[in-house]
This record gives structure tokens, C-alpha cells and sequence, in this order.
């Protein structure tokens, strides 16, 4: 049960994470994503992923929640937001100016928030919790956890391809590698996708350094939109799929 529960809270927290840096394509806004966790058939949770236009700057939301008969054994409520502005011309969707999040896997419950500013090349992490405010050093194309998943959706990948980014995830400033694996005809219930499939290879403490291999099937086209993702537990696999929302037509 300790495997399947990090794993379902790992594929919840894939829902905000990614990583690539390269040339910018089109990206759909307003955008609403919902997706089902499973693991061998059975429902774990659900999570939704909207992002859309305030003023001048993009609002990225993702919320997960687990199954009922799951939050006996290991309750997972999750909110993350994060606000970019369009201050950095060299940023496709804009930068970071500030990320928040709100989370409650199992025992481990956190609130806190990541300023960034990038005039200083700086961001400022503030635990409510805890009640502490620390700083750190940031690179010129830095992003949050969430952010950096709407990021690599702007990227014309190529498989055999591995790209970088670095990520700050309130913690630690991550340079990650994402591998660009193959394309791949996938059949889901929403119909048959012509997709490329992507696989990040994240250090940051509680995501995936606590499963196995994830895995994450991306629409071949400019939408980049992602219809699968699967983690590898000791027994089986965890999967989240792609079950509805607003989003550009899917053909």
C-alpha cells in the first residue's frame, strides 16, 4: 500500500509538472483539463488543470482530490496556482511572478508561496505553516512546478532528443532533463491520438524520485495536450487519463 499510495500522489503531482526549453508553438488559453486516476482499472482520484487570461497575465490552476475508498488510507487534496507575467520576451508563455500551493497528501500537509523576481535573479519562498521566509538564487529561465508543465507543451520536440530546464520547486532550484522517447498511436476513451510520448527524469524530493518510470503521452500536434501519463509501481501501474474538459477540438 506505501508504493501504491506515493505513486497515486506522484501521477496528481505530474498533473503540474514538466519540463523542456526550444522554440515556442501555439498554446491553447482558456484551457480546462480533466483527468481520472487509475490504478488496475479502479479509480484513485481526479484532477482538473485550467488555465486562462487575467488582465495581462497567464492564471494556471490545478486542483487533485482522491477517491473516496482511497482517502481511508492515504487522503490527497491538492491546490496549486501559479501567475506569470510577460516581462521576459525570451519566455514563450511568460515568467513566473508567483506560485502558491496548497496540499494534503496523506500526513504531509504544506502551504506556501515562491516570489520571483527577475530583476534580482532571485525568488523568495514563504512557509505559512512553518511561519519562515527564505531566499534563493534562480537562473534566467527558471520555473515553478506548474508553469514548467505549460511550457513544455510549446516545444516542437524531437524524439531521440533530450532537453533541459530549470525548475524551482520551493525547495531547490532543479536542472531537468526530459527525454523525447518516441511517437505512438494511443486508444483511450476519448478516441485513438497520434501522440509523442516524453519522459522526465525529475530529482525534486516527493514527485518522482518515489516511484518508478513515468511516462507521458503528448497529442503529436501544436496543442501538445497531454491525454496519458503512467507511473510504474512495485505491482502494476498507476495511469491518469484524459476524461473531458475545454480544449482545442481533438481530431
Amino acid at each position: 500500500m506505501k508504493y501504491f499510495n506515493c505513486a497515486v500522489a506522484s501521477l496528481m503531482a505530474v498533473l503540474f509538472l514538466g519540463a523542456i526549453a526550444g522554440t515556442a508553438t501555439a498554446f491553447p488559453i482558456p484551457e480546462r483539463l480533466e483527468f481520472e486516476l487509475s490504478y488496475t482499472g479502479i479509480t484513485a482520484g481526479r484532477a482538473v488543470q485550467e488555465v486562462k487570461q487575467v488582465d495581462n497575465e497567464i492564471q494556471i490552476v490545478s486542483t487533485a482530490r482522491s477517491a473516496d475508498w482511497l482517502r481511508f488510507f492515504f487522503p490527497v487534496d491538492d491546490r496549486i496556482e501559479s501567475y506569470l507575467t510577460s516581462d521576459t520576451p525570451s519566455l514563450s508563455i511568460g515568467s513566473p511572478r508567483l506560485y502558491h500551493e496548497q496540499k494534503h497528501e496523506g500526513k504531509t500537509i504544506t502551504n506556501r508561496e515562491a516570489r520571483f523576481d527577475r530583476q534580482k535573479f532571485e525568488v523568495t519562498t514563504i512557509d505559512h505553516r512553518n511561519n519562515n521566509e527564505k531566499k534563493h538564487a534562480i537562473t534566467k529561465r527558471t520555473y515553478d512546478t506548474l508553469s514548467s508543465f505549460f511550457y513544455v507543451r510549446t516545444v516542437p520536440l524531437q524524439v531521440g532528443t533530450s532537453y533541459y530546464i530549470d525548475i524551482f520547486d520551493c525547495n531547490r532550484l532543479w536542472n531537468t532533463e526530459v527525454k523525447v522517447l518516441r511517437r505512438e498511436e494511443l486508444k483511450t476513451p476519448l478516441g485513438r491520438f497520434k501522440t509523442i510520448v516524453i519522459q522526465p527524469l525529475l530529482k525534486s524530493e516527493g514527485i518522482f524520485a518515489r516511484t518508478g518510470d513515468m511516462l507521458i503521452w503528448l497529442t503529436d500536434d501544436d496543442r501538445r495536450i497531454p491525454v496519458q501519463m503512467k507511473s510504474k509501481v512495485i505491482v502494476g501501474s498507476i495511469t491518469a487519463t484524459l476524461t473531458g474538459g475545454s480544449y482545442w477540438p481533438v481530431r
